[in-house]
């Protein structure tokens, strides 16, 4: 029976424990979901006791089925940006605030003026918008002073877990550097972030890079779980950063295209660079940085047609949008159903449907909002290159590369050939990489890549007939965003007057 290692995936909706060998196969999978609190607008929330209880579940089934004699080590990787603050005892204070939550509108405005937009952008690596946690501890410091002042320690979800699994406190710079709080350049929390947050350096986890060890599985997790008792756990990253790893962007020449829910991609840059046009985070591999962009309305947009429109199924839908020529008989679709963060960095922002007519039908819309998906990654990819160079290869992956004609329309918009990746847990993948290289299974990171992440799946190409039709589209589509800006800005000011 041959070695494991374990990597985890806490998400916004479940833990998962993934065993995997040493060519990357998966060979057991343990799922535990939690719950999502909106105890109020624009408040997201968990109780990260949940996050506990489902990561215990998970690794004991992993053991149950694997044996703990077989696990090496054990690495993780999380849902960004979220936290919560502990006492004394890791016991959380209050309950953890989740990257999808929008409270702190007031404080980045605030801060941006105090410190200035451009100095927190070129810290943190992160144009100022309500993710980071930056703004909702700035929020606590507003509203709940005496908890953040009285808390021991500010625990994203890596520090969390490796505290109460390993006894100490610590978290990895691609795990923590989405905080907001980083020096992105010097991989350190940074003094002015820190004290704009209401925290002191005191209250902070000791940072250590992505691969490391963090402790050793103490002797009652062991016995909760399962496990060996002195098993490595290792410091992992965010879920972004370490689901490129696993689909093997481990260096330049790469990128990686998520097509989930929302659309996340991300290219290697060896040298920091900061933009509006995308963030700039820690690589999962512990040398250099990942150039990551995000568009919040993804593959949700599809099942809000099949909502909208009553049509049977996404499938159906898409069938029917086939026969529709490229460019949607003059539809254009602006997919910010949930606002924009790069390149404009605007929550005021919304979608818009320009060029509608009474011969239009649900397949055009259904395929114009493919389009405009595309179109945005387009524009997001070129400002990204820019500082990268042109990716050799786009490996995809997501729910979304199993809708043929997004695939073909994206790959004609971006111009190249797309390559989807064969794995399903990418996000797990890339923390077990992390894992079986701190043991010695591999010299580096990038070295795991190449062995446990696999061949594409599949390739889709471009069709280069209709490269021109999609190139003039998008030069118009462009143009789209600061037509609307002001007209978007104006009806979110009446929506906050009768509200």
């Amino acid at each position: 029976m041959d070695d494991v290692v374990i990597g985890i995936d806490a998400s916004t909706t479940a833990v998962k424990a993934i065993a995997f060998a040493r060519d990357g196969a998966e060979l057991f999978q343990a799922r535990e979901t939690y719950p999502l609190s909106n105890p109020a607008p624009g408040h997201f929330e968990q109780d990260a006791e949940h996050w506990w209880a489902a990561l215990l579940s998970a690794l004991k089934q992993v053991a149950d089925k694997i044996g703990a004699s077989r696990v090496k080590a054990i690495s993780i990787a999380h849902q960004r940006e979220s936290f919560t603050l502990i006492d004394g005892a890791g016991k959380p204070l209050i309950p953890a605030i989740l990257w999808l939550d929008e409270r702190a509108r007031r404080q980045v405005t605030r801060l941006s003026e105090e410190l200035g937009r451009e100095a927190i952008r070129d810290w943190s690596g992160k144009p100022p918008d309500p993710t980071p946690a930056l703004y909702a501890l700035a929020w606590l410091m507003e509203h709940k002073p005496n908890v953040l002042a009285e808390a021991a320690a500010l625990v994203d979800v890596h520090a969390f877990f490796a505290h109460r699994l390993t006894g100490r406190l610590v978290t990895s710079t691609a795990s923590a550097d989405p905080l907001g709080l980083l020096d992105i350049a010097k991989g350190t929390w940074h003094p002015r972030l820190v004290e704009a947050a209401g925290l002191r350096p005191q209250q902070l986890p000791e940072l250590i890079v992505p691969g490391a060890i963090c402790g050793l599985l103490s002797e009652d997790i062991a016995a909760a779980t399962g496990l060996k008792a002195g098993t490595p756990v290792v410091a992992g990253a965010g879920d972004g950063q370490a689901m490129g790893l696993g689909m093997g962007v481990d260096g330049p020449g790469k990128s990686y295209l998520s097509l989930g829910s929302g659309v996340v991609s991300g290219s290697y840059s060896a040298m920091v660079t900061t933009s509006d046009a995308f963030r700039t985070l820690v690589s999962p591999t512990g040398s250099g940085f990942m150039l990551e962009t995000v568009l919040r309305s993804g593959m949700q947009l599809v099942d809000w047609i099949v909502r909208i429109t009553g049509s049977p199924s996404a499938a159906v839908l898409e069938k029917a949008a086939m026969t529709a020529a490229p460019g949607s008989d003059g539809l254009l679709v602006m997919p910010y159903w949930a606002g924009v963060m790069s390149p404009y960095w605007d929550g005021a922002a919304r979608g818009a449907v320009v060029g509608l007519s009474l011969d239009h039908e649900p397949r055009h819309l259904f395929r114009a909002v493919l389009e405009g998906i595309a179109f945005e990654q387009a524009i997001a990819t070129d400002a990204m290159e820019e500082q990268t160079g042109k990716a050799a290869a786009m490996i995809a992956a997501g729910g979304g590369t199993n809708c043929a004609l997004l695939m073909e329309i994206m790959a004609n918009v971006l111009e190249r050939p797309l390559f989807v990746s064969p794995v399903n847990e990418a996000a797990a993948l890339g923390a077990a990489m992390l894992a079986a290289t701190a043991i010695g299974w591999f010299a580096s990171p990038e070295d795991a890549a190449k062995a446990m992440a696999g061949p594409p799946a599949r390739r889709v190409d471009p069709v280069e007939a209709l490269i021109p039709t999609y190139r003039a589209r998008k030069a118009i589509y462009r143009d789209l965003y600061h037509a609307t800006r002001d007209i978007h800005a104006r009806l979110a000011s009446l929506r906050k007057t009768s509200g």
